[in-house]
């Protein structure tokens, strides 16, 4: 093991529960012992899930937050006494592992719920709202402090919670943790005065109007989370640690509106003066952990860090309110290993918090300490497979049906949490087996065939492998795709894959191959418009291959487009953006964490966007565009970089022994890509 690592690998205690090391895998949607989003259950996927985890050297787990009131049917985490008998003997296999586990329990998302397309159609419809009602009753899931809008929807209101409903929730809270402790879990943990969750929002005064005892003065902006620990240990006993998941401060500018890095602005959340005095009221109240992020639902991205959010980006705030407090303190959020090591090893952590990287890797820990980072597949903070809800324009949430009941997914470990369809299956006729590209999902579907195998063979066009994801990794904040690059190279040479590069296969008989499968990718769109010959493709400024000048017109605001034009301004140029659609990164499946830093960036920085907007001509020196009304505009340039899309370039079609994966079968991301590769290997 790396001696930088050693103070990550030492024992703590968390009021009196000693844990074997300091990291800690935090909570993650979907990642839940007694069911996510369905009827309570103990959830034989993600104990099988933490279980591994345990195995592979995790200190202490936090399982996906449990809603002591499930949204969904409206039934109390008290009322079902099987799931915790269950728990009772799993527990017994955590313990033997070495690992602790705390369950967290949360009091729910009020304004913070995610409210879909589909449910506010229901909402607004008087009859489909008393349908939706007992499987999913929005106004009292969606109920908060005081009246406020909803993160996602300004169709479904949030009202104010009632005093005898926040008994309620105190209640189930004690009486929860009690049987839990009694199936054996090592502690619990309460979400949360963290990330505009519900308890959150009784603490943050920009939601927070009320006039009674929960309302107004400090003291009753924080009486739910003190109730709340109080009543644990009441029920539990002062012994029974209770952790506290908990925003430093909030980031926030108000409703829907976060503040970036480095932004100069006014909170009106949780500033650092009141986190101060905050922490230590709360765990003189009884807490005897901080589990530390910042941000809110409304300045996502610091409690869901894309990869434009800088690494440990909230790590000089949790260090800051440790000097507060006499409890441990953990902190979260795209966490370097080795930078959380230093600061354990200062005095200034007790420990440190990871949670996507425990899905693209569940051995990473092992690996770290074995001394072996390069067999670590790398967390790329995609966004793609873990937490897809997204929103744009007059949209709510249109993430998939699919993907809001199975969280906590994968975009590039297409095994995570779907063990049940995606597992290696040893072949029993082994073939030889032709790749025709050396992309990611050639390299992906090589990797699966060989461990089932096969003998897979790749051949690639270029002098390198990887694709068109070699261009994508090279904007100066993508080094986590530049580490997945890696790791699949490293892959290719140490299961002894054969690769043939700077080979271009046009006739795949030649090949001798029992099965083939075509990796060939897709070709950039080309835009019908006079002078297009004179723009710069994506792929190819990503790639270095072309140069631009100072000022440059990206032709596309979708998820590409706004990247490229990020970069541009880290490179010191001045983009512009140029989206036909009403908003920026208008398309599904790109976390709203993802494309709100991007709008709410480009905002700040005063970045021209141009939305419901076309190309009407390329020109030196300038383009042509018109607007939704028909009206024309000319707007000085230096360079054009067009990124609208691309087509699908298969060598062949798919047909008997010939298998398409990746953009070449149709233009995805990488999780589609992934995913596909693996299943299409699965089935040779």
């Amino acid at each position: 093991m790396d001696e930088r690592l050693e103070a990550l690998f030492t024992p703590w205690s968390i009021g009196g529960c000693e844990v074997k090391n300091r990291i800690v895998m935090t909570s993650m949607g979907g990642t839940n012992i007694f069911g996510w989003m369905e009827k309570n259950h103990f959830d034989q996927a993600g104990a099988e899930f933490l279980l591994e985890r345990a195995r592979h050297d995790a200190g202490l787990i936090l399982p996906g937050c449990q809603p002591v009131y499930n949204p969904m049917r409206g039934e109390w985490l008290d009322q079902n006494q099987q799931m915790y008998a269950d728990l009772k003997p799993f527990m017994q296999e955590v313990h033997a592992t070495g690992c602790k586990m705390f369950v967290q329990l949360t009091a729910g998302f009020g304004r913070s719920f995610t409210v879909s397309d589909l449910m506010e159609k229901a909402w607004a419809n008087p009859v489909g709202r008393a349908v939706m009602r007992p499987f999913m009753d929005l106004d009292k899931i969606c109920a908060t402090a005081s009246p406020s809008p909803n993160r996602w929807s300004d169709r479904v209101p949030s009202r104010e919670m009632t005093i005898p409903e926040i008994d309620r929730f105190v209640e189930a809270f004690a009486r929860s943790a009690k049987m839990l402790r009694d199936a054996g879990v090592d502690g619990v943990e309460v979400h949360a005065v963290h990330e505009g969750y519900l308890l959150d929002q009784f603490t943050l005064p920009y939601v927070n109007h009320r006039q009674d005892i929960y309302g107004g003065s400090f003291e009753n902006r924080y009486r739910f989370p003190v109730r709340i620990v109080q009543a644990i240990h009441g029920a539990c006993g002062d012994d029974f640690p209770v952790s506290l998941r908990y925003s430093v401060v909030s980031r926030t500018k108000g409703f829907r509106e976060g503040a970036l890095p480095g932004e100069d602005y006014t909170e009106v959340g949780r500033t650092m003066e009141e986190s101060e005095r905050a922490a230590r009221y709360l765990t003189d109240a009884g807490y005897a952990m901080l589990n530390c992020d910042d941000g809110t639902y409304d300045a996502w991205y610091w409690a869901h860090p894309p990869i434009y959010m800088p690494e440990n980006c909230n790590l000089a705030d949790v260090e800051h309110i440790k000097e507060f407090v006499d409890v441990p303190v953990v902190c979260a959020g795209r966490m370097d290993p080795y930078v959380g090591a230093q600061a354990v090893a200062e005095g200034k952590l007790d420990a440190v918090g990871f949670a996507r990287q425990f899905l693209a890797d569940g051995e990473w820990v092992s690996k770290l300490r074995a001394g072996k980072p390069e067999e670590i597949r790398p967390c790329i903070c995609c966004h793609n497979g873990c937490f897809t809800m997204c929103k744009y324009g007059k949209h709510a949430n249109t993430q998939p049906l699919e993907d809001s009941l199975h969280l906590s997914r994968c975009a590039v470990n297409a095994e995570t949490m779907q063990t049940d369809r995606h597992y290696i299956r040893q072949t029993t006729r082994p073939k030889r087996v032709a790749v025709i590209g050396g992309g990611i999902g050639g390299m992906e579907c090589a990797r699966v065939l060989k461990l089932r195998g096969h003998e897979p063979v790749i051949y690639e066009r270029t002098g390198q492998l990887g694709g068109v994801f070699r261009a994508a990794s090279q904007a100066s904040f993508k080094g986590k795709l530049r580490d997945l690059l890696a790791w699949y190279e490293h892959q290719m040479d140490e299961m002894g894959i054969e690769v043939h590069l700077n080979t271009e296969v046009t006739d795949v008989t030649s090949l001798g191959a029992g099965a083939v499968v075509i990796a060939t990718g897709s070709t950039p769109k080309r835009l019908p418009v006079p002078g297009i010959e004179k723009a710069v493709e994506a792929v190819e400024f990503l790639s270095g291959e072309k140069s631009v000048g100072q000022t440059v017109a990206v032709i596309g605001g979708g998820l590409t487009g706004c990247e490229i034009a990020y970069e541009l301004f880290q490179q010191g140029k001045s983009p512009l953006i140029v989206e036909m659609k009403d908003d920026l990164v208008a398309q599904d499946g790109v976390c709203l964490a993802n494309s709100s830093y991007l709008r709410e960036f480009f905002a700040w920085k005063k970045v021209p966007v141009y939305l419901n907007t076309s190309l009407t001509e390329v020109r030196d020196g300038s383009i042509v565009v018109t607007d939704a009304a028909g009206r024309r505009d000319m707007l000085p340039c230096d360079s054009v970089i067009t990124a609208a899309g691309y087509d699908p370039a298969p060598l062949m079609k798919g047909a008997g022994h010939v298998h398409l994966v990746g953009d070449c079968d149709g233009v995805g991301n990488l999780r589609t890509v992934i995913w596909r590769a693996y299943e299409v290997a699965m089935r040779i």
